[in-house]
């Protein structure tokens, strides 16, 4: 995932270009196009110590894009495989999800 840039379209028109991590070299971040799963304002990591996970927007299994609290590593890899944004572009990222549907939200991981 050499971008490390998340682009949102609305209505098919690129909106947004926001930085994220993405996962790091021991933790691959899933690739293909996905629908979102679930969603929670506010979620704990099961799997990594209660980590906070504002604003998770899950697509594939264990794996969302959420926002974090290391903004300092944003377009770098630094995660356990899930994309991370800045708390603002999570909090309208999961408005627009919101706003437009799951169903009507596609999630597209290239590398």
């Amino acid at each position: 995932l050499s971008q490390q840039v998340m682009e949102v379209s609305v209505d098919g028109r690129p909106t947004f270009a926001w930085k994220v991590s993405t996962g790091d070299r021991a933790h691959v971040t899933p690739t293909g196009s996905f629908k979102p799963t679930r969603m929670h304002e506010m979620w704990y990591s099961k799997k990594y110590d209660n980590a906070p996970m504002p604003h998770s927007v899950f697509f594939s299994g264990g794996y969302a894009v959420h926002a974090t609290y290391a903004i300092k590593r944003l377009g770098q890899p630094a995660s356990h495989g899930c994309v991370r944004l800045h708390p603002d572009n999570a909090a309208d990222f999961y408005q627009l999800v919101e706003t437009f549907g799951p169903a009507n939200t596609s999630i597209v991981i290239v590398k």
